[in-house]
């Protein structure tokens, strides 16, 4: 027989004494309310559904196993050394993965205390008295000492589960922080590619400008001799000349732009700036890099319970239900068992008797009667905060739905596009090299050749703006799925439709 049937069998014995009033109001104390469901995770129903398999693999942990070693062999899989040093260094020095790692520990401090509260407390005390009688009015006043020392215990006996409830509810807080604090290194980590690729881009933009401010300088001084020897009008090299400070312009813009994209990523890593330069000197461009194994489609449905963010909503909801159970079960009675063992010490009359003492008891129970409605202002509370944390998991589930599919309808639209951006770039290519020579052999003129000119560099920077858009794209759905998962699981998967 169980401690809480125990209790229960016990407990009509123990308010007899009270009558009849008080036996009703302890039955409708005892009376529980239902708790609401707990949430369950809504999935688009065009994406896959997993096997069984599949679904332990997912709900069995965090993405990368919510460890840091995980994430950083993840972004190894780009063949950049470089960029994984810089998300190393980012995750030591962010202040959101610092304040995440303080909830944690915050988080952990609680679950401690819940559970020391389902265990009894012993505490050491003493006492110590001293007191005068008068045994008789012709007897002299005797002086008595008494001493106590020992250890004290204290029990509160769970019998209705309140405690147990509070310990839950900081389990699944626990588990949230845990999630919220993979979720900053996530996002850190997708901020550092962001600003990574933001610098390689500029890198390949600052390329183009400055191929493209020295093909227009040398066009303005093949416009300056031919203007001096009267085959040109001054017009016609005057015009050059504009283009020429134009695009020296635009180069020099280009290049403070690139110096800022360092400084951001010195800023995000805390490295040191000179040395940093040192090694983005050989920065690759994105031409090189591989891209990480994120075309994959469709995506598992449960890709969506393995981002932190959604994990943590959830476990706010399990905390809010835990809470309210926590919450009504202050309505029953209240049962604590107390003790004491340790040595006693008597003084009187010069004589000191020492004894060994110890005590069980007392066994008091306490019955809520009236509280002008506390407690149920407090479960009414507890209830409304309960709805509050399902309604905010169901909209971070919608968000994630969101940025899933639109992470994937970046990522289809930047590989539609890419054969064209290619052959673009070398039609205008083509065309601005015909227009060149022809300009060279006096057959075309200035103005032709600038118009032919900003056309491919214009090309050209759709082009470098593709490439980096294509690297978001996939960043982007890194961060939506809440840092990638295992290609395993897509094996494991059993399409809808």
């Amino acid at each position: 027989m169980g401690l809480s049937t125990a209790v229960r069998r016990v407990l009509p014995r123990l308010v007899r004494p009270i009558g009849g009033l008080g036996l009703a109001l302890l039955l409708a104390a005892c009376a529980s309310v239902p708790l609401p469901p707990a949430p369950g995770l809504q999935a688009p129903s065009h994406w896959q559904t997993p096997s069984a398999a599949g679904v332990a693999a997912a709900s069995s942990g965090l993405p990368h196993q919510g460890r840091l070693e995980d994430l950083l062999a993840w972004w190894r899989q780009q063949g950049d050394p470089l960029l994984v040093e810089l998300i190393a260094a980012s995750q030591q020095v962010s202040p959101s993965i610092a304040a995440a790692r303080t909830r944690l520990a915050q988080a952990q401090a609680a679950r401690v205390g819940s559970g020391a509260d389902l265990t009894p407390s012993v505490e050491a005390a003493g006492s110590l008295t001293r007191s005068r009688s008068l045994l008789a009015p012709n007897i002299p006043a005797a002086s008595i000492s008494t001493a106590r020392l020992g250890l004290q215990t204290s029990w509160e006996i769970d019998v209705f589960g309140g405690r147990r409830a509070e310990l839950a509810a900081a389990e699944q807080r626990l588990l949230g922080a845990q999630a919220d604090w993979h979720d900053a290194r996530v996002s850190v980590a997708a901020e550092v590619a962001v600003q990574y690729d933001l610098l390689r881009q500029c890198r390949r933009l600052e390329e183009i400008a400055r191929r493209d401010s020295a093909s227009r300088a040398e066009t303005a001084r093949l416009s300056e001799l031919s203007s001096r020897a009267g085959f040109t009008a001054p017009a016609v090299a005057a015009l050059a000349r504009a283009s020429a400070a134009d695009a020296a312009s635009r180069a020099l813009q280009q290049s403070a732009q690139c110096e800022l994209d360092t400084k951001a990523l010195v800023a995000l890593t805390a490295l040191d700036e000179p040395a940093l330069r040192q090694r983005l000197a050989g920065l690759p461009t994105a031409e090189s890099l591989a891209l990480p194994p994120l075309l994959l489609d469709p995506i598992p449905a449960q890709a969506l319970a393995q981002r932190p963010d959604v994990f943590s909503a959830e476990r706010a909801v399990l905390a809010a239900r835990a809470d309210i159970a926590g919450v009504d079960a202050q309505r029953y009675p209240r049962l604590v068992l107390s003790g004491f063992v340790g040595q006693s010490s008597l003084r009187a009359g010069g004589t000191t008797t020492e004894l060994p003492s110890w005590s069980l008891g007392p066994l008091s129970l306490t019955l809520p009667v009236f509280d002008a409605g506390r407690r149920s202002a407090q479960t009414a509370a507890a209830r409304a905060r309960y709805d509050e944390a399902a309604a905010q998991y169901a909209a971070r589930v919608r968000q994630a739905v969101r940025e899933v599919e639109t992470a994937l309808v970046n990522l289809q639209s930047t590989a539609e596009r890419g054969p064209q951006v290619q052959t673009a770039v070398a039609g205008y290519q083509a065309a601005f090299q015909g227009t060149e020579a022809r300009w060279k052999a006096g057959l075309a003129s200035l103005v032709e050749l600038e118009d032919a000119r900003r056309q491919l560099l214009a090309a050209q920077i759709a082009q470098a703006d593709w490439q980096t858009q294509v690297r978001a794209a996939h960043v982007s759905l890194y961060r939506a799925v809440g840092g990638g998962w295992s290609p395993a699981l897509l094996a494991q998967a059993v399409p809808s439709r």
